[in-house]
């Protein structure tokens, strides 16, 4: 005999439906902006891609999970700021790790490894490093802002009230124009 027939959700195709109209949508709608947002804070359009195709990983499984989120913009803009800052960060280690092995920063060595290209075109040493001295919602929300994103939308991105981010936010860039205006940075 045969085996037994299992019973069929019904409602599974409509749900994955759902998922993808709505990570379809959110694609048209947000994929151009959250790129070129990528494309500037790595300087680098195929690792920006890359990080965006993640992103959109990420909000397919989001989605399907039922945790849809209820403003796709500003989470696109959260994770993708994330990612981009973990990416960063696991570049400056193997950096790291390479000059501590003997290759010197900026040898044909390291012209092997996308990541040392990536830190060559790094124009604004600086505001970088002044960025990288904030703490994560700080660094967030002051590029959150940049791309045009309102008080309210940064609040709920980082987590926080309308008026601690304003607070955040004005804190951090104090500390961005400090530290500029000691590295004689700023205008």
């Amino acid at each position: 005999m045969g085996r037994p027939l299992e019973p069929v959700d019904a409602t599974a195709g409509l749900r994955h439906a759902t998922v993808d109209a709505l990570v379809t949508a959110a694609w048209a709608d947000h994929h151009a902006e959250v790129y070129a947002f990528l494309v500037r804070t790595t300087r680098d359009p195929g690792v920006a891609e890359d990080l965006v195709q993640e992103a959109f990983l990420r909000l397919t499984r989001e989605v399907r999970s039922g945790r849809s989120p209820t403003n796709v913009r500003a989470w696109l803009y959260r994770v993708a700021s994330n990612l981009a800052v973990s990416r960063g960060r696991r570049l400056s280690s193997a950096l790291r790790g390479l000059v501590r092995m003997g290759a010197p920063a900026g040898t044909a060595d390291t012209d092997d490894v996308p990541e040392a290209g990536y830190l060559r075109r790094e124009g604004r040493a600086e505001l970088a490093a002044a960025l990288e001295r904030l703490n994560r919602d700080a660094r967030v929300a002051l590029l959150l802002s940049s791309e045009g994103f309102t008080g309210a939308e940064i609040a709920a991105a980082i987590g926080r009230s309308e008026l601690a981010t304003r607070a955040l936010m004005s804190r951090a860039r104090v500390k961005v124009r400090q530290h500029l205006e000691s590295a004689g940075q700023a205008r």
